[in-house]
């Protein structure tokens, strides 16, 4: 069985708490995609998000959601730039992403939950994670403005509806986009957000601790209904009891709606979707969990890095 940490990547080599070891990895690959051409933005947005959800940016709290933190989105980032990678060379005839539109699709990956951090003086709500339904939108806003001034004020205009294609807000059929390299775009950031959470070598142990608190917070662990209000999580064991049910949900998205986008994973990789695989251990896990009458985890997550 290999070996893994849990602070690292599902190659245990990225260390993905740490800002700098996942860029010099993001570098990496855009510099033997596009040899001699200019990292460009990425030379310090890593910086700027980590700021962000340290607290060190002066519009923005601290990030106060322990399952949607700066890790996770650092394995986002990370596993976009693989998928990124795995199209440009595997793509055949298809259309090539290039230099800029690579650039693009990491940045959006290091935003895409950026909507979860509460502005200074934010006096609405008390924490980030009640911001759940609607931070795909308030992401949108934050990056918007953030590409018109980084030197990238070309991809404003789509970027908020392609960070769409991480959430639950629009079905990923309506959202409108002005051109089919989006599209991609966006069906490789989804993909992402997807398998790089649950291929996390503390998944589990994260849905039982972070995220379900998470889902109280934000509304999602209930939901109204014409007859009244209806409980889809009564508690961190139930809902790791629905992680497999959840799992078939997911996997259908990937397919269908994302229209197998985590597939070029493998040409990344060489032909082994390392991704993939971590993922169905982590079913099996849930699976193996969910036979006896208690759930019981005992491997701790890394501590908060957001």
């Amino acid at each position: 069985m290999r070996y893994r940490r849990s602070e690292f990547d599902v190659t245990d080599r990225i260390n993905t708490t740490d800002p700098v070891c996942v860029r010099l990895e993001v570098e990496r690959l855009h510099g033997a995609l596009y040899p001699g051409a200019s990292p460009g933005a990425l030379g310090h947005v890593f910086d700027d998000i980590a700021a962000r959800y340290r607290g060190e940016h002066p519009a923005f709290d601290k990030c106060d959601t322990a399952y949607h933190d700066l890790q996770h989105v650092l394995e986002v980032s990370l596993a976009m730039a693989r998928l990124l990678d795995g199209y440009e060379r595997s793509r055949g005839d298809g259309p090539a992403f290039g230099p800029r539109l690579f650039q693009f699709g990491v940045i959006c990956a290091l935003f895409h939950d950026v909507g979860y951090l509460r502005r200074r003086g934010d006096r609405r709500h008390r924490r980030g994670a009640e911001y759940t339904r609607t931070h795909v939108t308030r992401g949108g806003r934050v990056l918007r403005e953030y590409l018109m001034g980084c030197g990238m004020a070309e991809f404003a205009g789509p970027c908020a509806a392609v960070l769409h294609f991480t959430g639950y807000e629009r079905p990923i059929a309506s959202i409108r986009l002005p051109h089919p390299i989006f599209r991609l775009v966006g069906s490789l950031l989804g993909a992402s957000d997807i398998i790089a959470q649950m291929s996390d070598r503390c998944y589990l142990e994260k849905c039982h601790e972070r995220l379900y608190p998470e889902f109280v917070d934000g509304g999602i662990a209930r939901r109204r209904t014409e007859t009244g209000e209806e409980v889809l999580f009564h508690s961190p064991d139930d809902l790791i009891r629905k992680t497999p049910s959840f799992f078939v949900g997911a996997s259908k998205r990937l397919e269908h709606d994302l229209g197998g986008a985590h597939g070029y994973a493998g040409a990344h990789f060489g032909g082994e979707n390392l991704y993939w695989d971590a993922v169905e251990r982590n079913i099996r896990f849930a699976k193996k969990l969910g036979e006896g009458p208690e759930v019981v985890l005992r491997r701790r997550p890394p501590a908060m890095t957001g």
